[in-house]
């Protein structure tokens, strides 16, 4: 009862977020996610220099959901690479269910001919509810920009 409550919970944060702010980009994450190997990837503005990094990854082991804030979002000086960084809940849902929080940093190119962002990130895990545990891994994220 417990983790369909936790559950309920964060869907309706998500669905509410995703109804107030406008996606920018949307696609595909790959490498691991939340002890996932896949998930549909998406950036939704916050305001000017914030934006929430949001993923629902899914395999054979179960369904995990990520929504991090990233409050920092700057370009590197004499690149056309951005960095960022945040954190934010994490739950994954499978025969045993989780519940903690993640981080990440990361850089992306948005290349200029075509709407397409590549990224790369790291993204630490600590998982506190059902069973305390510590993951980490990095991931490529395939985005197509949507403004």
């Amino acid at each position: 009862m417990r983790k369909t409550f936790f559950f309920i919970l964060l869907l309706a944060g998500l669905v509410v977020g995703s109804l107030t702010t406008q996606a920018q980009e949307i696609g595909i994450r790959f490498g691991h996610i939340n002890g996932n190997n896949v998930a549909l990837d998406g950036i939704f503005s916050t305001g000017e220099f914030s934006r929430v990094h949001a993923n629902v990854s899914f395999g054979q082991k179960g369904l995990g959901v990520d929504a991090l804030w990233n409050p920092v979002y700057e370009e590197i000086p004499d690149t056309k690479l951005n960095w960022y960084a945040g954190f934010g809940p994490s739950v994954y849902l499978s025969e045993d269910f989780r519940f903690g929080g993640a981080g990440e940093v990361g850089v992306e190119y948005a290349f200029s001919e075509v709407p397409i962002s590549l990224g790369l990130d790291f993204r630490p895990y600590l998982f506190l509810v059902e069973v305390t545990e510590f993951r980490a891994g990095f991931g490529l994220n395939v985005r197509w920009r949507l403004n």
